[in-house]
């Protein structure tokens, strides 16, 4: 039983590795970072979600930032959300510079204030060819960081690491998640679009898993 800050999105993967957590006992504190990001719509389903779990909600006002984080779909207006699977060229459209460095970081100053053990995030097999900073070099590094940022020494948890987004539903299913309240897209409107890199990541984890998928597309 542990104390831990999990990075939490609101997304599929976050919200799982939270009832995962909370299954074993840990006593789980979730932190959502407002970076200016397109698909702001997810926050409002992090505070519905850590409110159903009992779990202390921190959503931290980084929007400032968003001139520092340009090129991506995700933190610059002028550039279109691709459509598509993961597998192509244009996803790296979607990756928000240094994003998992920033939230990590976070995190960190909030597990050593709390004197927690561990900084949680659900990075997965899936992430590494299009997210730099979810692959196992980075996550190597940043460990090693948080063991040395402060004398309460932070260790990383990514338990996820080795699983595919199908197991993770997999594992959602027997949790009980509530995949209704979780958000994907990163269009970030009223529905999911159906038709972006999340969402079509999302649709294909449920059927690989052959889980029924509550969420409701354009």
């Amino acid at each position: 039983m542990s104390s831990i800050i999990l990075t939490f999105s609101g997304g599929i993967d976050s919200t799982i590795l939270l009832w995962h957590l909370r299954e074993r006992g840990d006593t789980v504190r979730c932190l959502s970072v407002n970076y200016g990001q397109r698909h702001i719509r997810e926050l409002t389903a992090a505070e519905e979600i850590a409110k159903l779990a009992g779990c202390e909600h921190r959503i931290i006002d980084l929007s400032n930032l968003r001139p520092l984080l340009s090129g991506s779909s995700q933190t610059s207006d002028e550039v279109e959300v691709p459509e598509g699977h993961y597998a192509a060229e244009s996803m790296k459209l979607t990756v928000v510079p240094n994003r998992n460095m920033i939230l990590l970081a976070v995190a960190g100053a909030w597990a050593v204030s709390t004197k927690s053990e561990a900084v949680a995030y659900a990075a997965h097999a899936g992430d590494h060819a299009i997210y730099p900073d979810c692959r196992e070099e980075f996550a190597s590094v940043i460990g090693q960081v948080l063991e040395l940022c402060d004398w309460h020494p932070i260790q990383l948890w990514r338990p996820f690491i080795r699983w595919s987004k199908a197991d993770i539903v997999k594992e959602g299913e027997r949790l009980n998640v509530p995949f209704g309240l979780t958000w994907s897209c990163y269009k970030g409107g009223s529905l999911h679009c159906g038709k972006c890199g999340t969402c079509t990541e999302r649709q294909e984890a449920f059927t690989a898993a052959d889980v029924a998928d509550p969420t409701v597309y354009q």
